[in-house]
């Protein structure tokens, strides 16, 4: 297993800013990043909740999508609260230092399987 892969759980503390970060951000990520390979930015019905999924095909996609997205981490923060940052897969040590200041939690992959 090389994959490493985000879900980040926020509070939308302005939805149209929300909106502006991530329109700007997807066309970035899309047009940038060949080893990102899912990214999805969700919404729940009532707007006051967002989470992102991301899948990245190894640690250096990652961290590459994580110093990659300087330029839009001031105008997210703006937008949102983060409640909850989760990692999964193998992250690098890279990886674990460049997400520290999210106080994320690491899950360690124990069975079942991708197609």
């Amino acid at each position: 297993m090389s994959y490493v892969a985000f879900i980040l759980e926020t509070s939308v503390n302005d939805r149209e800013a929300l909106d502006s970060v991530m329109a700007d951000a997807v066309s970035a990520v899309q047009a940038n990043e060949p080893g990102t390979t899912h990214y999805e930015w969700n919404i729940s019905e009532d707007g006051a909740t967002m989470i992102t999924y991301e899948r990245f095909a190894d640690a250096d996609a990652a961290l590459a999508h994580v110093e990659g997205f300087g330029p839009f981490i001031e105008r997210l923060m703006a937008a949102v609260t983060v409640d909850k940052v989760t990692v999964y897969g193998a992250p690098s040590d890279e990886v674990k230092e460049a997400l520290a200041g999210f106080s994320p939690t690491f899950m360690s992959e124990i069975g079942g399987f991708a197609r």
